[in-house]
């Protein structure tokens, strides 16, 4: 009495050794093993890439350049965010600038605020000590025509 029921249509739990374990969640790999490297781009070559995205005006010549580079739409739409954001930038030599070294868009924003308060109390400092020099210049005077009156 013992019937083997039909294969379902819809796989159910593991399907191969070793699926379904932690080691099926890191990165993928290559046929021969090893590990899959991930891509980094420039930030020239990104903006290049951009602009020649944009100069595309025929149907299909975008499909193309993305098929040509081994990139897809989505990529292209966040360095468009990126430069829209200032952070994609063509920088002279080696530094960190947008790299990973770089502040985030949130600390860019916060020192600009801290730079602009700054400003503000140096001018307000600058404008009490022009006062102070005024006034002790009007002291002088008054002592020196009280020390003329007392002769």
């Amino acid at each position: 009495m013992d019937e083997e029921r039909p294969a379902s249509p819809v796989r159910v739990g593991k399907t191969r050794p070793g699926e379904g374990n932690r080691k099926s969640l890191r990165s993928p790999k290559t046929v021969n093993g090893e590990r899959v490297i991930r891509r980094v781009f420039p930030a020239e070559y990104k903006l290049s890439i951009l602009a020649e995205y944009d100069r595309c005006s025929e149907s299909g010549e975008k499909g193309a350049l993305l098929r040509r580079e081994g990139l897809y739409s989505s990529i292209i739409t966040d360095w468009r965010r990126q430069h829209r954001d200032g952070t994609l930038v063509v920088s002279d030599g080696r530094s960190s600038a947008g790299g990973r070294g770089a502040p985030s868009a949130s600390e860019v924003a916060r020192l600009r605020a801290e730079n602009e308060r700054l400003k503000l109390k140096l001018a307000k400092a600058e404008a009490i000590i022009e006062v102070q020099g005024k006034v002790q210049a009007l002291l002088e005077e008054l002592s020196k025509s009280a020390d003329s009156d007392d002769s």
